[in-house]
C-alpha cells in the first residue's frame, strides 16, 4: 500500500539524489547545518510535550551550560538529555550495521532522554495502562507492550522494506506512538527513531515543528482511525523542508539555485490567490516548506504544480 503519492516520493528521491551529487559535503558547512538542526530539534521536540525553554534559551542551555532564570529545573535537564540522545542517534546511524532500528535502540534512547527525569522508569516499558490526556486514544494495556514492539521491529524488518523508507518512516512512527511503550518521553522517542530510517539511508535529520503541533497531533488521531495517508504526508514535508535547507547552502555558486519566497509575494505573480497556495502547500500539492509559521515556495515549484495538472487533464 502507498500512503505518499509517487509524485512527492519522485521529488524527495530527486532532492536527495541532488543532495548526494554533491558529497562528500565541506565538513565546516556540514557541521554548521548538523549543529543547526540539532538545536532545531531539541527545541522543537521538546517544545510539542509543553517544555517552556525558547529556541535561543536551548541554545544557551546547551552550548554554555547557561541556567535561566525562572524556567523549571526539568526544562533544562529535558535539553541535555535530547542533545546526548541525538549524539546516540548519530553514532548510531553511522555505524556499518545493517538493522539499527532495534528494540535496544529504541530503549536507550528513550533512556537516554528521560535518565535525569526519571531514572527508574528510563529505557523501561511501562508496567500499568495509560490515558494520554486530551487524545481519543487509548494505548494497549501494559503486559502487551513486549509482543508489540517485537511485532513493529519485525515488521519494519521485512514488510516495511516494501514501502518507501519516508513512507515507512512515517508508518514506523504512527504504530510506535500507538503502542506508548514507555510512562514518559514516547513522542520525543518515536521523534528521534522515526530519524533512523532516515538518516541511514542519506536524509538529513528530520525536525517536526512546535508551529504545526495541533495538525500534528489530529493527522495523528486520524491515522488511530485507519487514514495514515494524511500523517504520513505531513511527515513527507517535514522531510522536504530539511532537504530544502540543505540544497540552499549547499548547491554550488555556478548552479541555479530556487528562490523560495513567502506565499503571499508568490500569488502576486500567479493566478492564484495566497489562501489557495497556503491549501495546496499544507496538502503537499505544492512543493512548500516552513520557516517558522509562514510557508515558503518558488516559482519553479509553481510550475511543476502547474504542468502536473496539466499532464493530468490531459
Amino acid at each position: 500500500m502507498n500512503y505518499i503519492s509517487p509524485q512527492v516520493l519522485n521529488r524527495l528521491d530527486e532532492k536527495l539524489s541532488r543532495l548526494n551529487s554533491f558529497r562528500p559535503l565541506p565538513h565546516a558547512v556540514v557541521r554548521k547545518l548538523r549543529e543547526q538542526f540539532e538545536l532545531e530539534m531539541t527545541y522543537n521536540s521538546n517544545a510539542i510535550e509543553g517544555n517552556s525553554l525558547t529556541l535561543k534559551e536551548t541554545f544557551l542551555v546547551i552550548n554554555e551550560g547557561i541556567t535561566i532564570k525562572g524556567k523549571p529545573l526539568k526544562d533544562h535537564l529535558e535539553a541535555k538529555g535530547h542533545t546526548e540522545a541525538l549524539e546516540y542517534l548519530y553514532d548510531l546511524t553511522a555505524k556499518d550495521t545493517v538493522a539499527p532500528l532495534t528494540e535496544r535502540a529504541i530503549r536507550e534512547l528513550n533512556g537516554i532522554v528521560m535518565r535525569n527525569i526519571d531514572r527508574e522508569w528510563a529505557g523501561r516499558y511501562r508496567n500499568s495502562n495509560v490515558i494520554i490526556g486530551g487524545a481519543t486514544h487509548t494505548p494497549p494495556e501494559a503486559f502487551e507492550v513486549p509482543g508489540l514492539m517485537e511485532e513493529l521491529l519485525s515488521w519494519a524488518g521485512s514488510a516495511g522494506l516494501n514501502l518507501h523508507p519516508v513512507e515507512l518512516a512515517a508508518v514506523f512512527h504512527h504504530r510506535l506512538v500507538h503502542i506508548h511503550p514507555f510512562f514518559d518521553g514516547n513522542g520525543r522517542t518515536t521523534r528521534l527513531a522515526m530519524n533512523i530510517i532516515l538518516l541511514k539511508v542519506g536524509f538529513p535529520l528530520v525536525v517536526i515543528l512546535k508551529n504545526d503541533r495541533k495538525r500534528y497531533y489530529r493527522l495523528m488521531e486520524e491515522a488511530d482511525r485507519g487514514n495514515l495517508a494524511p500523517f504520513a504526508g505531513f511527515i513527507a514535508q517535514a522531510v522536504q523542508r530539511t532537504l530544502d535547507i540543505y540544497l540552499k547552502v549547499l548547491t554550488p555558486d555556478r548552479q541555479p539555485k530556487e528562490k523560495f519566497i513567502a506565499l503571499a509575494d508568490l500569488a502576486k505573480d500567479s493566478s492564484f490567490s495566497a489562501k489557495y497556495l497556503n491549501l495546496l502547500a499544507r496538502t503537499g500539492k505544492l512543493e512548500a516548506h516552513k520557516e517558522g509559521r509562514n510557508w515558503l515556495s518558488s516559482q519553479e515549484a509553481l510550475k511543476r504544480y502547474l504542468d502536473g495538472r496539466e499532464r493530468k487533464k490531459r
